[in-house]
């Protein structure tokens, strides 16, 4: 199955990595244009090597990670590891502090049609793309994709606590409110025991669709190019993952809602809410603040706000979903957001087709349930729908019927961070000597 290697990690030198915070940044798809332009404000942010600006992006990163890697900025461990990463995390409404515990390695890019790396989501091609042309032009990896694997005996766990002893460094509190902890295995036998692990495992894409998937182009034009000299196991035919337990109670998957920024010509609210009436039972509510309550744990069921404290909760008529026509899995068809996309926004909005639902412009998505309130009240969108997080056991299996979900589907908290450590996918890294004793 998952093949891993470990890998001589590129980190900020040891004077800079005290002050960790101010260097790292959001992921490429989750930062937001104010939070670039804040970060750009320092010029040894991990920022211009993941979002890096310009005509000639691609080309500005490469030459500042060559000034940084010769002028000390980054420096390279001597000996490969598996680097261990701990993320400590409230969520809102709770004082419980959670830990997801995982590692960050090189896995093999495996093509999906491999089964070994498998996928929940679909990409786009312009930012497959982009991502690409950077790995291309820079042969680095700036922040790890995060992956599943599922040990029910955890057994690695013990091997990355006692890593844990001693840490490399550690963020106060991240963008998102985390504390990320780093720290390293070099131990032979225990990293060759992490391998023996994964080789027994399939690995769920959880977050980093399209880094993932621009290593994939990447590795294929290298693999074209090199013809009959190509061994498979050129640097280039790996990429840098975050690895955690699926079987752990700290694997958090946060809901994200659908904001209806547009009704369709001549719809008004009162409409809307009979359009909904032959699919869904509808019940008024008093407080559009208890939507989440009224929904939790509940299949198929909707919180819906109007505007002007006007608030339902909807639940499909369970009759109604053999109306479900689209051509997928029995799994994908029983989630919640595939029930939401068929009816609400085909049945009722008239936008038809998932393709038309992924390029449709009157649709948001946002994760903060009060901002869904605020946005409608203030009539930057005219419904909100409430929905219930995708559980961990829902991922799995639809991954494992070789499906994809709806768009935004998921959204597992806390985001990994750029800038903690990076990699080089060079043909001289696996030249290095010490991975002779690593290769399966």
């Amino acid at each position: 199955m998952a093949e891993i290697q470990p890998v001589r990690g590129w980190r900020y030198n040891s004077e800079l990595s005290q002050q960790i915070d101010a260097y790292v940044s959001p992921l490429f798809d989750v930062v937001s244009a104010k939070q670039r332009e804040a970060l750009y404000q320092n010029p040894l942010n991990s920022i211009h090597l993941s979002v890096p600006r310009g005509e000639d992006a691609a080309g500005a990163a490469r030459q500042r990670l060559q000034e940084w890697q010769q002028s000390g900025v980054l420096r390279q461990d001597e000996l490969p590891g598996i680097y261990v990463y701990y993320q400590y995390f409230r969520l809102p409404g709770s004082t419980r502090e959670y830990c997801r515990k995982g590692f960050m390695c090189h896995i093999r890019a495996y093509d999906w049609a491999e089964n070994v790396v498998l996928r929940h989501e679909n990409t786009l091609p312009a930012s497959v793309n982009d991502r690409a042309e950077l790995l291309s032009r820079m042969e680095f990896q700036t922040s790890a994709t995060h992956g599943l694997y599922r040990d029910d005996t955890f057994e690695l766990e013990q091997y990355m606590d006692e890593a844990m002893q001693n840490p490399l460094y550690q963020t106060e509190e991240d963008y998102q409110g985390a504390r990320d902890v780093l720290a390293v295995i070099q131990d032979v036998h225990i990293i060759r025991r992490f391998q023996q692990v994964l080789e027994a495992r399939e690995v769920i894409l959880a977050d980093g669709h399209h880094r993932y998937e621009g290593s994939l182009t990447y590795r294929q034009a290298r693999r074209l190019a090199a013809g009959e000299a190509y061994t498979g196991e050129e640097a280039w035919n790996f990429h840098l993952m975050y690895l955690t337990n699926a079987a752990a109670d700290d694997l958090r998957i946060l809901p994200t809602h659908r904001l209806v920024l547009q009704l369709p010509e001549g719809l008004s609210t009162e409409e809307l809410l009979t359009r909904l009436t032959p699919y869904f039972t509808v019940l008024t509510l008093d407080d559009p603040y208890g939507l989440p309550e009224r929904i939790a744990g509940k299949p198929w069921a909707f919180g819906l706000y109007l505007g002007e404290g006007q608030a339902y909760k909807i639940r499909l008529r369970p009759e109604a979903h053999a109306l479900l026509d689209w051509p997928t899995t029995p799994e994908v068809k029983n989630l919640d957001l595939t029930v939401l996309h068929f009816f609400v926004l085909e049945k009722v909005l008239g936008i038809v087709g998932q393709e038309a639902q992924r390029q449709w412009a009157g649709v948001a998505y946002v994760r903060n349930f009060p901002e869904c309130l605020t946005r409608v009240d203030r009539g930057e969108a005219r419904a909100a729908f409430i929905t219930n997080e995708v559980t961990m056991e829902e991922v799995e299996r639809v991954c494992h019927s070789g499906a994809v979900m709806p768009p935004k589907s998921t959204f597992f908290y806390p985001k990994t961070i750029g800038g903690f450590l990076f990699t080089s996918i060079r043909d001289s890294e696996t030249e290095h000597p010490f991975y002779a004793v690593f290769r399966s």
